[in-house]
């Protein structure tokens, strides 16, 4: 029997962007504007989130 294969889902947060660059507003002086990188929190920079068992709670 062949192991099933992993399915990367794709992160609820960024939609599988999980870098982008932001401009800052300012030129350096060979005309290129300056950006700061921004990762996606939920993911940590990945695109893809891992499927995490629920947690259930024992019945009464």
């Amino acid at each position: 029997m062949m192991p099933h294969a992993q399915i990367a889902r794709v992160c609820s947060h960024c939609d599988g962007f999980p870098v982008v660059h932001i401009t800052t507003g300012t030129v350096t002086p060979n005309g290129r504007r300056r950006t700061l990188p921004a990762t996606c929190p939920s993911c940590k920079g990945t695109g893809t989130r891992t499927v995490t068992a629920a947690l259930v709670r024992a019945g009464k």
